[in-house]
């Protein structure tokens, strides 16, 4: 579980794409050591499994699953990655759960910058808008961000400049995918009323 405040960021250095799955390795400065071997990191809202560390240098291994549903499929060595450590019982959850596992991406419609906060309108496939909800929390590249409006085919999120500071949205631009993680309780309860 994860809760979507990020404090790091990594550079992507390596990827090795293969068949139907990708090793990815990212430089950060997050805090962790070998004995965390197989624990999960966020990347970009992305939970994956830490294979091996050098030094900075993390190591993940991306399954066809993970590609299929994410932006991950369209990385570039030196992009910047959102990256979060999961929680530990007694953390202090600042933004909303999640669990890292991406629903589907968007594409970024529209940046509006009103004073200093970003209003950027995201597009989603119509069968995923039965998850969007005004006033509702939503995991965007791994930030706990909330929706500020809803239309049929896309939504707007309101991004303050602390937030653009410490994560990857400030590097936004029109057409770009970004990883969507919708409510986990909102979309139980939509499946068990539904």
């Amino acid at each position: 579980m994860f809760n979507g405040i990020i404090k790091n960021t990594g550079v992507v250095k390596n990827i090795q794409k293969k068949h139907k799955s990708m090793d990815l390795k990212i430089k950060s400065n997050l805090k962790i050591n070998k004995k965390m071997l197989g624990s999960s990191i966020s990347c970009n809202g992305v939970c994956l499994t830490l294979t091996s560390i050098k030094k900075n240098l993390f190591r993940f291994y991306l399954s066809q699953e993970t590609l299929k549903r994410s932006n991950f499929s369209k990385i570039k060595p030196g992009d910047i990655i959102n990256m979060e450590k999961s929680l530990k019982f007694g953390d202090e959850v600042s933004g909303h759960y999640t669990q890292g596992h991406v629903d589907t991406v968007g594409k970024i419609q529209n940046i509006k910058i009103i004073d200093k906060t970003w209003i950027i309108k995201i597009s989603i496939d119509s069968m995923f808008s039965k998850y969007i909800v005004e006033k509702a929390s939503i995991h965007i590249n791994g930030v706990s961000l909330t929706i500020s409006k809803k239309k049929q085919k896309n939504f707007e999120i309101n991004v303050i400049p602390h937030t653009l500071k410490l994560t990857n949205l400030k590097y936004l631009k029109i057409n770009d995918l970004v990883n969507i993680e919708f409510d986990i309780f909102g979309k139980y309860l939509y499946e068990i009323n539904n």
